[in-house]
């Protein structure tokens, strides 16, 4: 589970009750790390956002398709933008630089994205002179992710309204020079935190890995919060509305994760399982029904009845055993289980025609996935990937830094076609 910082009040009260908050316990030895959380000026991130030649990157990224673009999203950094109407031979068109991205979604050549707690709009139908729309500030939650590691905190806080905590980093320090720093406290965050415990439409609409969480259906523009399902009318994208949140995560349990969409249906990945949504009225998503299972990292994917789970354990993921969970969605209103697999910290995933594209800590796997009862491992290609979008024309693959983009061989084979290493 992914653990966010929690309110100052709430913390000062459970500090209390734990012996770890205190600033005498000697429980760290030299050096210590201390969290320290990372103050921004929104006018400023707001003001830096251009659109410049390509760049380099060393950002951890998700992958999006649209038309003959493909985009790198490399978080907290920017979207780099390659013509990939060649396969064998993409080129890096253009950066968009956005400080506060980790996700996109494109409908009829305008680009959304978050930055920070703000919705942005790109006009891309020249990818040679992309154009600032608009931004839609403060319209997305935002809440800077907190390491999971444990040791000193450092209690400091934005000053102003212009200011917010945009991130944590941990530094080294000795710990006689923390102890005596009174803004600077010990604890053990998880003493308590781990207490709580294809899309058929006729516009031209792109498409992203198992990992997203930006979908667009029709008119409407959904994006996950950790609890919460949004909901904007993006029928004019020149004056968007958010017009309904839907607390999925609050009383089903779990955070919200990824998205998926088959026909009117939205598949959510949360940490505790798979919640379907109904999207017969499109600004008005239902709760449909879940799928449960213990705790873990968990994309979704689906085709025709069947819809496919990763959950990954270990770590901050929660679960203990790493496996893929197939589940038949034919009565749509109760998901039940076909059958587990169980393999090595799997990431995301896609599905193309009966073959399940799994990436995991030991490479790509390929499975026959014909008889949802069984599926079968029938390839691996050592490569290090978390994401996949299998395209009617070859399958994209993403690591760290790097994509992979293969030809579809017979025997449920891969080729490489290229690699762009950043």
């Amino acid at each position: 589970m992914k653990h966010r910082i929690l309110p100052l009040l709430l913390v000062v009260t459970l500090c209390l009750q734990f012996v770890n908050c205190n600033k005498d316990d000697d429980g760290f030895q030299d050096p210590v790390s201390v969290i320290v959380p990372v103050i921004k000026s929104k006018s400023e991130f707001r003001n830096s956002i251009e659109v410049t030649s390509p760049q380099p990157t060393n950002s951890d990224g998700k992958i999006y398709v649209y038309d003959d673009l493909l985009f790198y999203i490399a978080q907290h950094s920017g979207i780099h933008i390659f013509n990939n109407e060649n396969p064998e031979n993409p080129q890096n068109m253009a950066f968009i630089q956005l400080e506060g991205v980790n996700d996109i979604s494109i409908k009829n050549n305008i680009l959304y994205a978050d930055n920070f707690m703000d919705l942005v709009v790109f006009d891309i139908s020249n990818v040679s002179n992309i154009q600032l729309v608009k931004i839609e500030e403060d319209m997305l939650s935002f809440y800077a992710l907190f390491p999971n590691n444990t040791g000193y905190y450092q209690d400091i806080y934005p000053s102003n309204a212009d200011e917010f905590i945009s991130d944590y980093v941990t530094v080294t320090m000795e710990k006689d020079e923390a102890d005596n720093d009174s803004s600077i406290y010990n604890w053990s965050m998880e003493t308590f935190l781990n207490n709580f415990d294809g899309v058929a439409t006729a516009d031209n609409i792109g498409t992203g890995g198992s990992y997203a969480k930006f979908q667009i259906y029709d008119n409407a523009l959904y994006t996950l919060d950790e609890f919460k399902l949004n909901t904007f009318d993006i029928t004019d994208y020149n004056s968007i509305s958010l017009v309904s949140e839907n607390w999925l995560g609050g009383w089903l349990g779990g955070e919200l994760e990824t998205t998926f969409i088959q026909k009117e249906f939205l598949f959510i990945g949360a940490t505790n399982g798979m919640h379907i949504v109904s999207l017969e009225n499109e600004f008005n998503p239902t709760y449909t029904s879940s799928f449960i299972h213990a705790t873990g990292c968990d994309p979704v994917v689906v085709h025709g009845n069947t819809a496919y789970i990763t959950v990954r354990g270990g770590n901050t993921c929660g679960a203990i055993l790493d496996q893929i969970n197939v589940i038949d969605i034919s009565d749509i209103d109760m998901p039940t289980e076909y059958s587990t697999y169980f393999l090595t910290k799997p990431y995301g995933l896609g599905i193309k025609n009966d073959v399940l594209y799994v990436c995991n800590s030991q490479g790509l796997n390929v499975f026959d996935a014909q008889n949802p009862i069984s599926i079968v491992l029938k390839n691996t290609y050592e490569i290090t990937t978390k994401d996949v979008i299998p395209l009617p024309s070859h399958l994209i693959a993403v690591g760290e830094n790097v994509i992979h983009q293969y030809k579809y061989k017979g025997d449920y084979g891969l080729e490489l076609m290229s690699t762009i290493q950043f």
